[in-house]
C-alpha cells in the first residue's frame, strides 16, 4: 500500500463531475490499485476514490485515474508532504461473530429461505478483493451474490457492490445479480440497495434454527 500526504486538489470527470479544492489530504494507492482521497475527518469513508481496475499515470505536479468505464479522476499536486509504500501481504479476512457466521451457514444449508428457487454454488466465493458470502444460481441458472450480516447497515451494501463490480468481469458468471441478507436491514442501506439494484432480504435467525417464537399466533 502507497500513502501519500500531499497538498493538493481532486477533480472527478464520469457519471457527473465533482471537484476538491486544494487542501492536504491523504491518497490511498492499494495493491489492487484502488485509488482513495481521503480528509483528516469523514470517520472511514473517502472523499473521492476509483475502485480497481484503473490506471494509474503519474505526471509532473499530477495524477491521471482512468479506468474503463471511461471514469477519470485528476488528483493536481502543490506540495507532497509524504510518500511511502508498506507491503501489508495477505489479508486474513473479517472473521464474523458467532451469530453471523452461523446465519452464513443456516443459509448456505437452505437457500430458498433468501428466495425461491436458489442452489447454493459455493460458501465463501472468492474475489480478488475478498469472499463474497454465497454465491447461488437462481430457477435460471442465473448467478447470484448473496451477502450476509448480522445487522444490515450502508456499509454492508457497499461492500456487496465492490464483490458485485468484481464478479461482473468473469464471463463464467455474468450477469451477477445481488442479495443483501441481514436479520434487521436499516432504512438507509435499503435505499442504497435499492439504488444499486441489489435486493434485500431480512430473516428471523430463530426461525432458521428451528425454534418457534414466543409470539403467539392465531393459526
Amino acid at each position: 500500500m502507497r500513502l501519500v500526504i500531499a497538498r493538493c486538489s481532486v477533480d472527478y470527470d464520469g457519471r457527473l463531475s465533482a471537484h476538491l479544492p486544494m487542501a492536504t489530504r491523504l491518497i490511498m494507492v492499494k495493491a489492487d490499485g484502488c485509488v482513495a482521497i481521503h480528509a483528516d475527518g469523514g470517520a472511514y469513508k473517502p472523499l473521492n476514490w476509483m475502485n480497481a481496475p484503473n490506471r494509474l499515470s503519474e505526471e509532473e505536479g499530477r495524477w491521471v485515474v482512468t479506468n474503463p468505464k471511461g471514469e477519470t479522476l485528476t488528483i493536481t499536486l502543490e506540495e507532497v508532504l509524504s510518500d511511502s509504500a508498506h507491503e501489508l501481504g495477505v489479508d486474513p479476512g473479517l472473521q464474523k461473530d458467532g451469530v453471523e457466521a452461523h446465519l452464513q451457514e443456516l443459509l448456505a444449508a437452505d437457500p430458498t429461505s433468501i428466495a425461491d428457487g436458489l442452489k447454493l454454488v459455493r460458501r465463501e466465493w472468492p474475489t480478488d478483493i475478498g469472499p463474497v458470502d454465497l454465491l447461488c444460481r437462481d430457477a435460471d441458472g442465473a448467478a447470484v451474490a448473496i451477502e450476509v450480516k448480522r445487522r444490515g447497515e450502508i456499509d454492508g451494501v457497499e461492500q456487496l457492490v465492490r464483490y458485485l463490480e468484481r464478479m461482473e468481469l468473469d464471463p463464467n458468471l455474468r450477469p451477477v445479480r445481488g442479495i443483501f441478507v441481514a436479520q434487521v436491514i436499516k432504512p438507509q442501506a435499503k435505499v442504497l440497495a435499492e439504488a444499486r439494484g441489489i435486493a434485500c432480504v431480512e430473516v428471523d435467525y430463530d426461525e432458521l434454527r428451528g425454534i418457534e417464537s414466543d409470539i403467539l399466533k392465531l393459526f
